[in-house]
């Protein structure tokens, strides 16, 4: 295992946990962020991390980042989820920013490529019992799915090609500290009891701590045989969407906070009507997060892991409400109002 290593997306939610890990184990941590006000945040971790300010669609910026860091291990992590307004971001970020920190990673002579995919490009389950294996077919979720689908292929066919070894990493729905302002805003919906319960809520989510997610990349990093490979990184088993709720609810009252006992319901119809409308907008180039996240709430998107289990050893030790407890514990420490 090389004592260098090299994220993306380094001052994101899931880079800001990985970053950690890898400075109590690596002589040297390359990190890309965007903001230069980012680098410091990340520098005071350890002497090891060193970030260098840029966009990952600027090849100046790929340049600097892996420029003396030979061989590393590249954790791609950068990634549009939620545009300001565009869905062009999508495929600007996630397909040609792979592109770049791929190319770059193979000039440079990178022991292997980690990247760091998604369920969009599967979309939604058939029903609430059905579960995503590494050989199901993609059938991408708008403007998301289609891009980090594009991203996947183009990591694929460089790996196949021998430019790097290279191991595709689906992760879903993911929750623990260093979280997103949307996040937080999700803690104080669900507390006040604002957060829509979509339908009876028994459809499932597969969700992944962020302690979970980085301990599965260091896996698929480490096991020789998983180049080539993709695997789906989750908790251990999908959870009912009013679980997840119910969870949260637990959480925050474990922390001392109150929780409202209402619940807002929203039918599922209402969901599929935002669903066709955000299909609408992003047809126009257009996005808006929360008609985006309401369409989605109405389906099942769970994942099987049984894969990452059996060939990397992947265990996942964090369930639901340890780890919503972190991240509001997190948010409480910081004053951040929930």
């Amino acid at each position: 295992m090389p004592n260098a290593a090299v994220v993306t997306g380094a001052s994101g939610w899931l880079g800001q946990n990985l970053v950690r890990a890898l400075a109590l184990e690596r002589d040297r941590v390359r990190c890309l962020v965007r903001d230069p006000q980012d680098a410091p945040l990340l520098e005071v971790i350890d002497p090891a991390v060193e970030a260098v300010a840029g966009d990952v669609r600027d090849p100046t910026a790929l340049d600097r980042l892996f420029d003396g860091v030979r061989p590393a291990t590249v954790f791609h992590a950068a990634a549009v989820i939620h545009p300001q307004r565009q869905t062009r971001e999508f495929f600007d970020v996630n397909v040609g920013g792979t592109q770049l920190a791929l190319d770059r990673a193979r000039r440079a002579g990178s022991a292997r490529f980690l990247h760091v995919s998604s369920n969009s490009p599967f979309g939604a389950n058939p029903g609430p019992t059905d579960r995503f294996t590494e050989e199901s077919p993609f059938n991408p979720y708008m403007g998301y799915g289609s891009s980090k689908l594009e991203a996947e292929q183009i990591v694929q066919r460089a790996g196949e090609r021998g430019d790097v070894e290279t191991v595709i990493v689906r992760a879903p729905w993911f929750y623990g500290p260093y979280q997103p302002p949307r996040q937080t805003q999700f803690f104080a919906a669900i507390r006040r009891g604002r957060f829509p319960l979509v339908g009876d809520g028994t459809q499932c989510r597969s969700m992944v701590f962020t302690g979970n997610l980085v301990d599965g990349l260091l896996l698929a990093e480490r096991v020789r045989d998983a180049a080539g490979r993709a695997y789906w990184i989750a908790d251990a088993e999908p959870y009912e969407l009013r679980a997840i709720l119910d969870g949260v609810r637990v959480a925050l009252e474990a922390e001392g906070l109150s929780v409202a006992r209402r619940q807002a319901r929203v039918p599922a119809r209402a969901a599929a009507i935002a669903a066709r409308f955000d299909g609408l907008l992003q047809d126009r180039g257009r996005y808006l997060q929360a008609v985006h996240v309401l369409g989605e709430l109405k389906d099942t998107i769970a994942c099987d892991i049984r894969r990452a289990r059996q060939e990397l050893g992947y265990d996942p030790a964090v369930g639901l409400v340890d780890g919503m407890r972190a991240s509001i514990r997190w948010c409480l420490e910081r004053g951040q109002p929930i």
